[in-house]
């Protein structure tokens, strides 16, 4: 007898594979272990983060037909390729710490964490979107707000966990522990994840079925999703890079650690909370325009009162540095929740899948720049000081990348007022 239960078939499935996928952010919490273990300096292993980001994009992009069309194919591919990159990983790592300073090594922590899991994370963020679409019809938001936030929440569940494993059991070791428990986790969500029985994929050459032919109909729309899903992205990244400097460069040093948690519980909290609002409102579309607006006027705040350069002298200013750091973490979630949905309304649901995998791409690009363009311009503006503590900060640096990041949110303001916002009435695709 077939179970068909949208919780069971749809939602705990999703749950499974992003909570797992979703640890790939927990990179800061062993970056610097597994640099000193393998004896290359954090900046070169830091590639092998930004690797995953870029073919998680790419993958999803590439691969986006396969989930169309097979969505067990691709939940097992991702459950193949997450959990065997993770223990390769740990392979190469153990390499290094045997070989120190050793190519191969940091090659070989290249192709698994950044290709081979890469390629897992991008086919098993696809895997359980559409389903979820298609089981909560009603609710389409905050059902892909409900697996999105279990990848945002990833972090916050596994990085306390990692933190105790590290010195229990070693980095090397960590891996390939947490390969075995990510690969169950994500095999009992692939032989859970089904989508109705009622629900009949449309053949390929049927008009509207390819992804390229529902393009076409609005090829304004895409590309304006796509521009303002980047540039928010770019600014999350940025930002987020130097999060855990900018906590310390407001005086709150001693408590980077639980800020850390409630920002990322800020940016689980707004791919949950964001998509569900969305589904009351006739337009999708005004959520980005509210979460475009909050950051900007957030990032306005600092950058007019120089509150990271105030370096907490001021509680006021602390507060809404504060602030800011929360409203972009909520933003960069709820801009991930709503892609799908918003590419729903536009679309239908033929070829969501493809679709959803083709904007992703704009995570891959965003992953290799966000991060470096902020890095880049702490480096060369202002100069770096020691706070007193023993950590070098660069105030002047991370307050300088707001100018940056509020031009960027400005200019997505405009791509969603102007090119997703059009008033040419086209039909859907059923």
């Amino acid at each position: 007898m077939k179970i068909q239960n949208k919780w069971i078939r749809a939602a705990i499935p999703a749950l499974l594979l992003h909570c797992s996928i979703g640890t790939v952010y927990c990179w800061s919490i062993f970056s610097q272990e597994i640099a000193d273990y393998i004896g290359f300096s954090k900046s070169a292993t830091e590639w092998a983060f930004s690797f995953a980001i870029f073919f998680l994009g790419m993958s999803a992009a590439f691969l986006g037909n396969i989930v169309e069309k097979d969505i067990h194919k691709s939940s097992l591919i991702a459950a193949i390729c997450f959990s065997v990159g993770m223990a390769g990983t740990g392979f190469f790592i153990w390499y290094g710490g045997n070989h120190n300073h050793s190519m191969l090594a940091l090659l070989g922590i290249y192709l698994c964490y950044g290709f081979i899991m890469g390629v897992g994370l991008g086919t098993g963020y696809l895997s359980p979107v559409k389903t979820l679409m298609l089981w909560f019809e009603d609710r389409k938001g905050l059902a892909t707000g409900l697996a999105v936030a279990g990848f945002g929440a990833a972090k916050a569940i596994a990085s306390p966990i990692m933190q105790k494993m590290l010195p229990a059991v070693g980095i090397w070791k960590m891996f390939i522990i947490l390969a075995c428990v990510y690969f169950v986790m994500m095999f009992i969500g692939h032989l859970l994840l089904a989508k109705p029985e009622g629900w009949h994929e449309p053949a390929s050459k049927e008009k509207g079925a390819r992804p390229i032919d529902c393009i076409k109909e609005k090829p304004a729309v895409f590309i304006g999703i796509w521009l303002m899903f980047y540039l928010n992205i770019t600014c999350g990244l940025a930002l987020i890079s130097q999060e855990k400097m900018i906590i310390k460069c407001i005086g709150l040093g001693a408590f980077a650690g639980v800020l850390s948690s409630i920002t990322a519980i800020f940016n689980a909290g707004g791919r949950l909370g964001f998509s569900a609002w969305a589904d009351k409102m006739k337009n999708r579309n005004t959520i980005y325009k509210l979460m475009f607006i909050m950051s900007i006027l957030a990032t306005g705040l600092v950058i007019i009162t120089g509150g990271i350069t105030d370096q907490g002298e001021s509680k006021v200013l602390v507060a809404l540095v504060l602030i800011l750091l929360f409203a972009v973490n909520a933003g960069y979630g709820g801009g991930f929740s709503n892609v799908p949905t918003l590419l729903s309304d536009h679309y239908g649901m033929k070829s969501i899948s493809a679709i959803h995998g083709l904007v992703l791409s704009a995570w891959a690009i965003a992953g290799l720049t966000g991060n470096q363009v902020a890095t880049l311009i702490v480096n060369n503006v202002g100069k770096f000081v020691d706070d007193g503590h023993g950590n070098m900060i660069n105030p002047e640096g991370y307050q300088s990348v707001l100018y940056l990041t509020i031009i960027l949110y400005v200019l997505a303001l405009i791509f969603s007022i102007f090119l997703v916002d059009s008033k040419k009435k086209e039909k859907k695709n059923a």
